[in-house]
C-alpha cells in the first residue's frame, strides 16, 4: 500500500477509544497514518455533580485536547449517554460516517459487554457493515467498493464467548502517550471513576495522570499476562518478557476478513 492507512476507532463514549486503542493510535501516528476517533454518545451522563448539558460541553473540550495532542480527528455523534440503541436512524448515520472516513480498519466494542452503550455501538457497526457497499442505502453518500476490516477491542467478559485476539501489539514503548491521552479526560479519571469506585476525587494534572495510570494498569495491565503465549508467538521468547502492556484485537465476522496478507499491511508495526 503506497498511501497512509486510515484507521477508524468507534467507541461508545469519550475516552473509550483512548483506553483500548490509544497505544496503536500512537504507533500509527508515529508512522504518519491517519486516525479518527468516534464517540457515539456525547458522554453527558457520566458524572455525579455536573448536569448533562454542562458535562457534554466539558467532554467535548476534553476530546478536542486529545485530537490536538495526537493529531487526529475526533467525532462525537451526539447520542445521549446511556441511550445508545442500534436504531435505523443511527445505522444510517453510521453508514454515512464510515463511508466518509473510508477506513482500511475499523476497531469497536464487542457485542457482549457490561455497558448497554458498548453493546449498542457494536451492534450498529455490525448492522452497517455489509450495507456500506450497497449504493441504494444512504444514497446521498457514495457507497464503498470494498468493506473495511472490522475488529473488536479487548474486554474481560466471558459469556457468551471469551475475547479471542488474532493481533496483539506491544504498546509498552508508547505507554506515556496512552497516559497523556487518558489524562485529557480529567472529569472522568479525576472525578467520575473515583466516585464509581468509592474513592476520593483527585485534582491537578499530576494527580489526574496518576489516577489514569492506576486505572489503566488495573484495567488493561492483565492483558499481557493473559495473552503471554500470543505475545511470544508475535515477538519471540526473548522479547516477550519485556512486553508489559499490550492492546489486542479480535476479528469481527462482518466486513472484510483479516488475512495473513492484510494483517501485515494493517498492523505495520508488528515484527
Amino acid at each position: 500500500m503506497n498511501r497512509p492507512l486510515r484507521i477508524l476507532v468507534i467507541g461508545a463514549h469519550p475516552d473509550d477509544c483512548e483506553l483500548k486503542a490509544g497505544g496503536v493510535t500512537a504507533l500509527y501516528r508515529q508512522a504518519g497514518h491517519h486516525v479518527t476517533f468516534v464517540s457515539v454518545s456525547c458522554g453527558n451522563a457520566g458524572h455525579h455533580r455536573l448536569a448533562p448539558t454542562e458535562l457534554a460541553a466539558l467532554r467535548k473540550t476534553e476530546t478536542e485536547a486529545v485530537a490536538r495532542l495526537m493529531g487526529i480527528n475526533y467525532i462525537i455523534m451526539g447520542q445521549n449517554d446511556g441511550e445508545v440503541l442500534p436504531t435505523l436512524e443511527l445505522r444510517r448515520q453510521m453508514i454515512a460516517l464510515i463511508r466518509k472516513e473510508q477506513p482500511d480498519l475499523v476497531l469497536t466494542h464487542r457485542p457482549n459487554d457490561y455497558h448497554p452503550d458498548h453493546r449498542g455501538t457494536s451492534q450498529v457497526v455490525a448492522d452497517a457493515a455489509y450495507l456500506l457497499i450497497v449504493p441504494n442505502i444512504v444514497p446521498e453518500v457514495p457507497a464503498l467498493r470494498e468493506n473495511p476490516v472490522i475488529m473488536y477491542l479487548s474486554d474481560n467478559f466471558q459469556k457468551p464467548t471469551l475475547f479471542d485476539p488474532a493481533v496483539v501489539v506491544d504498546v509498552t514503548p508508547v505507554f506515556e502517550s496512552i497516559l497523556d491521552q487518558l489524562a485529557c479526560h480529567a472529569c472522568q479519571f479525576g472525578q467520575w471513576l473515583p466516585y464509581t469506585m468509592l474513592k476520593p476525587e483527585v485534582e491537578g494534572p499530576a494527580a489526574i495522570r496518576q489516577a489514569a495510570q492506576d486505572f489503566y494498569e488495573a484495567f488493561n495491565g492483565p492483558l499481557a499476562t493473559r495473552f503471554r503465549q500470543q505475545i511470544e508467538a508475535t515477538y519471540g521468547k526473548e522479547k516477550a518478557p519485556k512486553v508489559q502492556f499490550i492492546e489486542a484485537f479480535e476479528p469481527c465476522e462482518y466486513g472484510a476478513p483479516l488475512t495473513a496478507e492484510n494483517k501485515k499491511i494493517l498492523f505495520p508495526f508488528l515484527p
